[in-house]
Parts: C-alpha cells; structure tokens; sequence
C-alpha cells in the first residue's frame, strides 16, 4: 500500500481526529478501499459505519484492512475518526499516530479529496481502561462537529490533513478477514431513577458511578437503564435517546453483577480500573456510540438529568468477533454434555477478534498460550478456519526477543514466558497436521531454531537454567525441590521432540538429536529417583511427563490413577479443598481448566472416558452456575469470566465422542478416526472441514458393535479399521467391533 500518511492536531496521548474523503466516481463500479490508522479507527462511508480497525501487528509487519464495495455513480464520502491513545496497550505499541487510505477501481487509482478535524469535544486521559488497555471516552459531543460522517456535512471549514513521517514500515496486504460485527440478542434486566451521592465526576469515576443511590434515597438525578448482553464479549454500543442539551450519558460494563448492579472495576487489573464511558449531550434526538469496543457481559446506562424529559428510543449493541455461527455440532441426548460443548464455542467467539485473545474485557492480549493450545483445538473443532491461528503463531515468532526467545505475549505489550515459547514449537507441529500448511513451517523454521538456541545457550549442569523469562506452567502450579523446574526441562524435551518431527517433515539436518538425547536422559533421572512417588512428582509433572512417553506398562496405569485421583482431591469436585482464589494461591492441591487441556487427553486414550465425562459434568457444570454462559478463567469466580483456554471438553467431545481428527499433514481433508467408548450409547454432530463444508456424523453402540455413520459435503480420507477410507458425499456405514 503506497499511502500518504496524514494527522492533524496534537499527537500527545489520548486525541481524537476526524478525517473526510471525498471522491466522485464516473459510473457504478466495484471500489477497493484500504485502510490504516493508528492507536485506532472507526470508519464511515456515505454516512454508514463500515470498517473498523487496525488489525494488531508486529512492529516490522503492520497490514491495512481492504473493504470492497459496490458503489453508484456520483459523489461519495469516507469519513474516519481516528484515536491517538499514546500509551502500550495489550493490543498496540505506542506508535505516533497516522491515518492513511488509498481507493481503486479496476486497478486505477481513485483521486480523493482529504480534510480533517481534531475532535476537541474528548477530553485527553481522564483515566484508563485499566493499564492493559487504553483511555475511556470522556466526550462533550455539543464540541463535535455535527454530522460530519455525512454527504451532506459542509467541511470547508475544516484543514487539509498534514502529511507525517512515522517509523511505521510499507503497509502489507492483509492475512485475515475482516472482523465481524454482529447485531447481539440483549435483554433489558431493570431501569429506575438514581441520584448522585459522591464527586466530583472526575475525581474517581468509577466511585461515582457505583455509589449512585436508587429513588427514594435523595431527589432524582437521572435514570439508570440496564441490559444483559447474555454473555460476556466485545462489543460497542449505540444508543439513541432524546434529551435537553448538557444531559450527561455515563455507561458502565461489567462481566458480572456485583450487589445487583454493574459496578465498572475490572478484577486482577494490576492496578486502578475504570470500565465506562462518558458523554454530554448536545441537545434533541442523538444517537450516542463509543469508538473503541469494550468488554463485559452487563451495561449500565446512568442518564443524568431531569427524567421527564428524558426518552431512550434504542439501545443497540454490536458484537465485535472473528468468527459467526459454528460449522460444528455436537448432540449426544444429554443437555448438560451439549451445553458445555456449545459454551466453549460461544467462549471462543467472546475471545476471537483480530486475534484470539485471552479475555475480552481485561486485556484483550494475544498470549500466546491461549493461542497455540485450546484455543487452536476449539478453532478445529467448530470451524475449520485456522487463520487466527497461523497470524497468531507468526506473530509470537516476530516479536521474539533480542535472544531469539519467541514472544508469550505480543504484539502490544510484548512479554516473554520461557514455557509459551516452547509450547510454540509443538504448536507449529500441530497447526501443519491440522491445515498441510507445509510453506508455514519453512517460514518459521529459522524462528525455531534461534528459539531453541535460547534454551541450549542456558543449559548447564544437566538443566535448565533458572535465570530464564517467566517460566509459568500453570496458575497454582508449585514447582519441584532443585535447582531447575522439571515441568520446564520437559516442555523443553516435548519441543524437542518436535523439532526432530519438523524437521523430517522439511527434510532439514539439524544438531537437535543430541540435545533432545542429553534432556532425556536429565528427566528420566529425574523420574527414577522418585518412581512411584506421584505425590511429589505432582500432577503438572506426570502429565508432561506422559506426554513424552515416559511411563509404560504398569507405571502408567499407576500414573493415570493418580491424574484421576488428584482431580477427585480438588476443587469443585471437592467443595471443601483449597481454592485457586488469586494468582498467588499456588498449592498443590488444584486443577485448572487450561491444563486439562493436556491432562485429559491420556484418560481418553487409555479407557476413562467416563471419568473424564464425569469431570466435565462436575466442573465444567459448576462454572456454568449461577447463569454463567462462558467460561471462568480458573474454578473460581474471582477470576475472569470468559477465558477460551477453559473450553478444553469442546474439542475433546468432538474429537473422542464424535471420532474424528484432523491429519492434512497427511494429505488436504483426510481425517483420522480417534473414537473412544464411553457409557454414551450414541452420538452425532458435524466436523468441519472448513467454513463452508463439513462431516455430519451418527453413531450407536449395540452389545460389542459400533455402528459409525459418515456424510460429508465433499470427499474426504479416513484413517480407520487400519487402512484409507475414501467417504464421498453419498456417506458411508462402518461396522466395527469395540
């Protein structure tokens, strides 16, 4: 993209600018538009919001968005407001701020006409999201130029935009789809009369908001209004009311109720939170929205002024996702087991926007944890796509650090955690078997290798170095007596472990054999001198260490035994263990969603399907009290209230119940059969293939005999019975024996 980059008025942090192109067109035609604008932007065409954005990108590869439309002739206006935040955030460096956009048609060039506008109505860091995120909007709209997203709007008033130098390199093509925004389903839960009790407004506005009193305590102050968004994501709202000029419209978001009502903090912050909005009206009928999406699953509108003359005509809110309705499907005649499978996939879309991301109120960061485990799973499960996948892994691997470390947090707020970047490796593996992406793997290739450098580098005295980045294993995890975490050596020896595999795939050499030898031999030293101790090898341990083939024969069923009997021993199956209630509850007594992800799995393959069953109708059923509809961060309430990472049962029902496993690193739409026997006496449901086809699948089960329906919408390859099946669009019956 060979863009001009404009601004106007100041660049200091937390400044709005408005920017209007105008451009006539001879005749009807299809128009490409391009777009880019730092710390964020929100953009109009011939009055209709249409794009918004950036996409988060690594530093040295920023990518505009490309929209196309189909115009009639004549004059048309692309209108754009534009945040200078000025600060890190989770999502974007602080980057000084720029607007570009570049139209054609047909290959050529279309000539636009640029003003632009400081928006002086926002009042400049008020105070912040919270430190992960950005500022609120604090906005006296009677200082907003009126209409101006509008055809109509006379900006001859306004400036010609000053051209800027930035350190921003060539804008590239785009790698994902626009994100969706979706008209959400809400539900007005209550509205009445307030009064204001604390102040000023600006001294602390989320006390101010909180501490507002209900009739009857003082005079009327105002209105409250206040909705249920049915479950926690990402969205902006709009709001059309009329009310006299100098009306105050304060809006707060919330993940859950806290005393009935929504109170604006934002749990495990780091710091002072404050989740709301802040706008002054001008007068008459107005339609209110705010620029940057925000998190939660309640809002609360205080409108403050004289309630007579006060009328809420909408209140409309947009989802703001990655990805719509799932292809996927799961159905087994149990509301419980459907519910937590759908609730993991709704989960997922809170959590997938540019990226997916952890949460969609606290931070919205791409860790790359969240990334490359659940997160990837739920994404094949459902639906097939794994473009947030791909872009995610890339960027881990371009915000690496000046050792060659990959990066567990980025692309804002770059952070490194010496277990995420090991965990990538396998997750590279992982990505080609579940897309054949074979040119993926030779682009990160190098990135590996200078990733497992890093480790090499700090391997002494037959372990890793503890003078590593933040080498996090799992929310209470409580590390080993020694000198070196052993979770540590064996996500170092499962990386390993793939690297070999990648490099076969890539028909590469490589000095990795040795390494791998030399980890090996540390952790299976390890492993006997404690053997059958599993209390003190724990649960982390054991599990990783099954996962690089440690334990055979009677040692793993007693292993597994203890996987099983740990589970039982915790909370919630045990309401009266210790409690994961803050990040520094470490005990050795807890189980947490995320790693159930890795834990699980060894139980199916290994004839406890059942137990596992069992385990998501006790845990996963209790995060689902209360009305939660998407999941808690840990198996506790205090935490975030919707983390991806927790909706392991989701691709495992898929994958265990339904039967089938992705394997394109075999060859494109050939699937694997994995089923496992559970008391379930049938199920069905649908694989994806990709976003527009799909497996429809139907078992039963009869004495001894597994009767295994499959019907595609195009041609697929199945791994089963020991050979290739090929199943076209006609289905295909199995008969096999369990």
């Amino acid at each position: 993209m060979e863009e001009k980059r404009y601004w106007i008025g100041e660049s200091s942090p937390d400044h709005y600018a408005a920017f209007r192109g105008t451009f006539v067109l001879e005749s009807a035609c299809d128009v490409t538009i391009r777009l880019f604008g730092v710390s964020w932007y929100l953009a109009f065409l011939d009055g209709e919001e249409f794009a918004e954005g950036p996409h988060r990108f690594a530093p040295n590869a920023p990518e505009y968005s490309e929209i196309r439309v189909h115009l009639s002739a004549g004059r048309h206006i692309l209108a754009s407001i534009v945040h200078a935040e000025g600060v890190v955030t989770r999502i974007i460096q602080d980057v000084k701020p720029f607007y570009a956009a570049e139209l054609e048609s047909g290959g050529k060039r279309i000539a636009v006409s640029w003003k632009a506008c400081p928006l002086c109505g926002y009042s400049s860091q008020v105070h912040r999201v919270n430190p992960q995120l950005g500022w609120i909007e604090w906005c006296d709209t009677r200082e907003q130029p009126y209409g101006f997203t509008q055809p109509a709007f006379d900006d001859s008033a306004w400036s010609e935009p000053e051209e800027v130098k930035t350190d921003v390199p060539v804008l590239l093509p785009p790698q994902l789809k626009a994100v969706g925004s979706i008209p959400a389903e809400v539900k007005e839960i209550g509205r009445g009369e307030l009064c204001d009790i604390f102040g000023y407004q600006t001294d602390d506005p989320s006390a101010v908001f909180s501490l507002r009193g209900r009739k009857g305590e003082y005079p009327a102050d105002g209105i409250w209004i206040r909705y249920d968004l049915q479950k926690v994501r990402l969205f902006r709202f709009r709001l059309i009311l009329k009310a006299p000029a100098g009306t105050i419209v304060q809006v707060a978001y919330s993940e859950y109720l806290t005393v009935g009502k929504v109170m604006p903090f934002i749990t495990l912050s780091a710091g002072s939170s404050c989740n709301l909005d802040h706008y002054i009206l001008r007068g008459g009928r107005q339609t209110v929205f705010n620029v940057t999406p925000r998190g939660g699953r309640f809002v609360e509108f205080h409108i403050l002024g004289d309630p007579s003359e006060i009328r809420v005509i909408k209140a409309e809110f947009l989802d703001r996702t990655y990805y719509g309705k799932p292809v996927g499907e799961f159905r087994c005649g149990e509301a419980l087991l459907e519910t937590i499978w759908s609730t993991g996939v709704e989960t997922l879309r809170s959590c997938a926007e540019d990226a997916v991301i952890d949460n969609p109120t606290r931070e919205r960061g791409e860790w790359t944890g969240d990334v490359i485990s659940v997160g990837m799973a739920i994404a094949g499960a459902a639906y097939g796509d794994f473009a947030l996948i791909r872009e995610g892994l890339r960027h881990s691997a371009l915000c690496a650090s000046p050792e060659g470390l990959i990066a567990g947090l980025c692309p804002g707020g770059v952070g490194y955690l010496s277990t995420y970047a090991l965990q990538w490796v396998s997750a590279c593996v992982e990505y080609y078997e579940n897309t054949g992406d074979v040119a993926f793997l030779e682009e990160m290739y190098p990135h590996a290798e200078k990733n497992l450098d890093y480790f090499r580098a700090r391997w002494s005295d037959k372990r890793v170095s503890s003078d590593i980045y933040w080498d996090f294993v799992d929310w209470g995890y409580v590390t080993n007596d020694g000198p070196s975490d052993m979770a540590v050596n064996l996500h170092l020896l499962n990386a390993l472990v793939s690297m070999l595999r990648w490099q076969k795939i890539l028909h590469r050499e490589g000095i990795w054999k040795e390494f791998e030898k030399e980890v090996r031999v540390v952790c299976a030293a390890y492993l006997a001198q404690r053997k059958g101790d599993w209390k003190t090898i724990g649960l982390h341990r054991s599990v990783l260490a099954l996962g690089c083939g440690f334990f055979e024969g009677e040692e793993k069923k007693q292993c597994l035994e203890f996987v099983k009997k740990h589970y039982l021993s915790c909370f919630p199956n045990d309401p009266e263990a210790p409690r994961l209630g803050a990040p520094n509850k470490n005990n050795p007594q807890l189980i947490t969603p995320y790693f159930s992800h890795y834990a699980f799995p060894f139980l199916w393959k290994n004839g406890e399907g059942d137990f596992v069953l069992g385990q998501y109708r006790t845990c996963w059923g209790w995060m689902l009290e209360e009305g939660r509809t998407t999941w808690l961060e840990v198996f506790d309430e205090r935490w975030s209230h919707c983390h991806q990472w927790s909706g392991c049962p989701t691709w495992q029902l898929s994958s265990y119940v339904l039967g089938l496993r992705r394997r394109y690193d075999l060859a494109p739409q050939t699937f694997e059969f994995v089923w496992k026997k559970t008391s379930l006496p049938f199920a069905c449901g649908k694989i994806p293939i990709d976003l527009a086809n799909s497996i429809s699948v139907e078992w039963k089960t009869e004495e001894n005999q597994l009767q295994y329906f499959l019907k595609p919408t195009c041609e697929i390859f199945v791994l089963i019975g020991g050979k290739e099946e090929r199943v076209g669009t006609e289905g295909k019956y199995f008969n096999l024996e369990i």
